[in-house]
């Protein structure tokens, strides 16, 4: 406005358009004012933990996606299949409170603020509390970067990495106990649903324990917990660094080596060795045992199938010959 610059108190600097006006506009007043709480580490863009935190959320997300349930509005588990890997998050109502059915070791069970309650959160509750799980309320914008964006549905539950036992002991285990020796080894088994399910066959039928190989194998995770229906937790699971090794020493030490394989030439049916100290090797779904592997076993053992059918999956050949040997060894017993 004309003349402006003129009235009592104004000031005005040169090279601006419009000078300053008597006081500072609230300037002042908004600067004193408080921001609240300094923000965690983790939540501060740019800082060396928010970018970790970054980093584990997209791992987990990719983790998620590999892993899914196929149940409908359900994401999967994050994967680590190393021994020393860090605790695993599985994420979705379905998931979670199947692991906690299961009876899985988790240690803390994160809900999203104001979530929707129905009866499986409802149950998940409670059974976390039962079970002395933390239970922890927290933002669902933390929760969605936590879990990477995936679906959780409200829901995420932390398990630890399982304690795998030494090969070593689980063989001394087998060789102590009153009954022959039966342990069973998993040949390249990357799906974890079908690693669970061995762990659970072998643990119906008497088995001492699983070995698994430590690299190109699926371990001991969420999802193998869940479908182990908790087995996992009464039967010793080991990892070899040299699967082949330890299958050689097993046979030193006195044990039968069967390998599980389409093209064997023992029939389940013939299957004699079945209350011997045995060991029994389930190959990869399709790729079925390796090289190394087949040659270390000392018989190759096929179920007889129907001639429309060229195979079964993994798990289930594997629960077959395992009843098979349950079967001839309940035959001995008085």
């Amino acid at each position: 406005m004309a003349g402006n610059s003129r009235r009592r108190g104004a000031v005005r600097k040169g090279g601006t358009k419009k000078g300053a006006v008597v006081g500072s506009g609230g300037q002042r007043r908004r600067g004193l004012e408080g921001k609240g709480p300094t923000p965690r580490a983790a939540d501060r863009t740019g800082h060396p933990a928010q970018r970790r935190a970054s980093a584990a959320a997209a791992r987990a997300g990719a983790g998620a996606a590999r892993a899914g349930t196929g149940q409908a509005g359900a994401a999967g588990q994050r994967r680590r299949p190393d021994a020393d890997a860090g605790p695993e998050t599985v994420v979705g109502r379905n998931p979670v409170l199947e692991c906690l059915r299961a009876g899985v070791p988790a240690t803390a069970l994160r809900v999203a603020a104001g979530v929707e309650p129905d009866e499986r959160v409802t149950e998940a509750l409670q059974r976390a509390a039962d079970a002395g799980i933390a239970i922890m309320e927290v933002p669902r914008a933390e929760l969605d970067r936590s879990t990477g964006g995936v679906l959780h549905q409200g829901l995420a539950l932390t398990v630890p990495p399982y304690e795998y036992a030494h090969p070593d002991d689980l063989l001394a285990a087998a060789l102590h106990a009153p009954e022959p020796a039966l342990l069973v080894a998993l040949d390249g088994m990357t799906d974890p649903r079908n690693v669970g399910a061995v762990v659970r066959s072998a643990a119906a039928f008497g088995a001492h324990g699983v070995l698994l190989p430590q690299r190109r194998s699926a371990g001991i995770t969420a999802v193998a917990w869940r479908t182990s229906a908790g087995t996992a937790t009464r039967l010793p699971v080991a990892r070899a660094t040299n699967l082949t090794r330890s299958l050689r020493d097993t046979a030193a030490a006195g044990l039968i080596i069967a390998g599980l394989d389409a093209a064997g030439a023992t029939s389940i049916d013939d299957l004699t060795i079945a209350t011997e100290p045995l060991l029994l090797v389930i190959g990869a779904e399709g790729r079925g045992l390796s090289r190394l592997v087949r040659q270390t076993c000392d018989v190759a053992v096929t179920i007889p199938m129907a001639p429309a059918v060229e195979s079964l999956n993994a798990s289930v050949a594997a629960g077959v010959v395992l009843a098979e040997v349950a079967r001839r060894r309940r035959l001995l017993r008085p």
